[in-house]
């Protein structure tokens, strides 16, 4: 049988015929997990049946390699960890994963007879995916045939990878910190089974695993799993990130105002609308100092530091939010009329961190929620906020290379 190409794989990978890197050692931003206590290997008579649970949908594909007899699966990306602490039948000898190129990992099955797939696919549900593998028993010609098919054109070796030039921003890269909205006890807004928060962490790491793939960014998550943080936690993951930039993610639900398509939000004393301020209510609890140690100061003392921060921040912040606007616009993804507001969000209060808060949608607009729910729609939004930060972190270098000391 011939390796199986499954829907929405991506172009071009070069295969390996061995794996050595242990679970623990994959360098991933972790796409999607496997839930190993809702997973499986099981004997079938002679054969072999899988039953893989996983975080969210991933593309994947099958293949053989022989000498010994391995079923070999391909992902972008998961972490396998806990598989190798499954029970495992007599027709699989070991189980091993890690990464086989960047942003790509490889789960190995070395069975203990050759084996065929005569089942392939992948279920997906709220809440995550699973792929399901049956094998039956084949001669070992027909196997070692298989194992030496050549590879399908779109997994052949890639041409060179262009290197992107690195931003003149001085050392390293720009750290970004995304802010994936709510969590834990505080889902967000909530339709049809979603919630704000899973929604939000999803596209956070969707839009992670892209800037670190580009090299010129490091990113860092308020939240890599379904807990609570408080908003003065958020920004301080920031601070002590020394972050260059902070973008929250939210998709809200207003039963008042107009709320359809994305809405990029700056700080504020006085919101834009009516709607931005029932926004900021819903995501703020309290009036933050965050990321200053004010403690020893009065707050009239406080207040003049915290301006002083902002004066240069704030037109950083505004490039920022403009760079985005222009990007979700280019990409012709659907904006709300106003598409630059303000409000008194909180988790935008650090004064020294250029910072804004994304409304990606509202769940409580049909047409948002469709896109929102949409894996294509969302990696053309991830595109779209990695072509804004690209143009911003270049303008920013070079605007604080003129006026620095």
């Amino acid at each position: 049988m011939r390796a199986i190409l499954l829907p929405s794989f991506l172009r071009c990978l070069c295969l390996v015929a061995a794996l050595t890197v242990p679970v623990s050692a994959q360098d991933l931003s972790a796409l999607a997990r496997l839930d190993a206590g809702a997973s499986t290997f099981a004997g079938s008579g002679a054969g072999l049946k899988l039953d893989l649970a996983l975080s969210q949908p991933v593309p994947w594909r099958v293949r053989f390699l022989d000498a010994p007899p391995r079923l070999v699966i391909d992902t972008r990306e998961v972490d396998w960890t806990g598989v190798s602490g499954l029970t495992l039948p007599e027709t699989v000898v070991a189980v091993r994963a890690g990464t086989f190129r960047p942003g790509w990992s490889r789960l190995v099955v070395e069975l203990a007879a050759p084996l065929a797939v005569t089942v392939a696919e992948m279920t997906t549900a709220t809440g995550g995916a699973r792929i399901r593998l049956t094998l039956d028993p084949t001669d070992p010609a027909r196997f070692a045939a298989e194992a030496l098919r050549p590879d399908l054109p779109e997994w052949a070796v890639p041409d060179p990878a262009q290197i992107p030039a690195p931003l003149p921003k001085g050392t390293g890269p720009v750290t970004i910190v995304l802010d994936p909205g709510h969590g834990g006890i505080d889902p967000g807004a909530e339709r049809d089974g979603q919630s704000e928060a899973a929604l939000m962490l999803t596209f956070a790491r969707e839009l992670k695993e892209l800037l670190v793939r580009d090299g010129r960014f490091s990113v860092v998550l308020t939240r890599d799993e379904d807990v609570f943080v408080p908003l003065e936690a958020r920004t301080s993951i920031a601070r002590d990130a020394e972050a260059d930039l902070f973008l929250s993610l939210h998709a809200d639900a207003l039963a008042e105002g107009e709320a359809q398509g994305a809405t990029v939000y700056t700080l504020s004393d006085k919101a834009s609308d009516a709607a931005s301020a029932a926004l900021a209510e819903r995501h703020d609890r309290d009036d933050l100092l965050a990321g200053v140690d004010l403690s020893d100061q009065d707050d009239v003392v406080a207040e003049v530091l915290m301006d002083m921060a902002r004066t240069d921040t704030m037109p950083r912040t505004d490039r920022l939010a403009d760079a985005v606007v222009r990007a979700i616009k280019a990409a012709e993804i659907r904006m709300h009329r106003h598409p630059r507001q303000t409000g008194g969000f909180s988790v935008l209060k650090t004064p020294d961190i250029p910072s804004v808060l994304l409304e990606l949608g509202f769940l409580s607009s049909a047409g948002d929620f469709s896109r929102l729910t949409d894996p294509k729609w969302r990696a053309k939004m991830a595109e779209a906020i990695h072509a804004a930060l690209i143009d911003w972190a270049g303008d920013d270098a070079a605007l604080r290379a003129l006026t620095s000391p």
